[in-house]
């Protein structure tokens, strides 16, 4: 398997079926792993209605912890050789993956991020999220030098093997940075692609808050000081000298 798509879902009703229908609708060799955080709405009588589908795992969850408890329980059962996560909103396009593939199948590399920054006709985020973004690519390049455009970005593709060696802790919305401040540490170069993206208001389901960005600024502080472990530095030395 090529690819594992991840794509945890919280009272989505509206958008799961046509999200669920485009990753599967790629021409690509994936498998969709769907996590149910406790859905309190239809989501999960919409995702029953594709579990006879090849190549879809389904994982109900009874609470609802966060984004990233539903990431690491999902990435248990990955097989592919990449792994990258899906809203279950519409704010990302699919058809941006398989050009995330291509890129990291050519390049050989770890880490490809989809950036909106990079697209100057990606529809832009409201104001307070777009400063906020970009605080947060500041302040992860200045801690880690990763060189980014969009640390917040969605759309993070990165060879699964890696992605479970960093033996990944966030359970809500900090998954971002703890990700790329541990790929920074790890001294693994991180590719960008532009992709679109069409932003959606608290109205239309939009879940994250002021207080999530002040826990992903903790979190890219913890994380550089953090003294790495063993399994981290396993890693590094695995791609010391040659960032790929």
């Amino acid at each position: 398997m090529l690819l594992s798509v991840i794509m945890p879902l919280y009272n989505e009703e509206s958008t799961a079926a046509e999200i669920i229908d485009n990753v599967l609708g790629l021409d690509l060799k994936l498998e969709l792993i769907i996590v149910n955080n406790g859905s309190s709405d239809k989501t999960g009588d919409i995702i029953a209605e594709f579990a006879d589908r090849p190549n879809i795992k389904i994982i109900e969850k009874k609470h609802n912890i966060g984004k990233g408890d539903g990431i690491i329980e999902g990435l248990k059962h990955t097989t592919g050789k990449y792994t990258i996560i899906q809203d279950g909103d519409l704010e990302y396009d699919p058809d941006d993956i398989v050009r995330m593939i291509q890129l990291a199948e050519q390049k050989n590399a770890i880490a490809v991020f989809g950036s909106r920054i990079l697209n100057p006709a990606s529809g832009i985020s409201y104001k307070r999220y777009l400063w906020g973004g970009k605080m947060l690519t500041w302040l992860a390049n200045l801690l880690f030098g990763v060189g980014i455009t969009d640390e917040s970005t969605c759309y993070k593709m990165i060879r699964t093997d890696v992605l479970r060696e960093m033996k990944l802790e966030s359970r809500k919305f900090e998954f971002c940075p703890e990700v790329v401040a541990k790929l920074g540490r790890n001294k693994i170069k991180i590719h960008e692609i532009p992709i679109s993206y069409n932003p959606r208001n608290f109205e239309e389901g939009k879940k994250i808050r002021w207080t999530d960005g002040a826990e992903a600024v903790w979190t890219l502080f913890k994380y550089r000081l953090k003294p790495l472990s063993k399994v981290l530095i396993d890693v590094r030395r695995q791609t010391s000298g040659n960032r790929q």
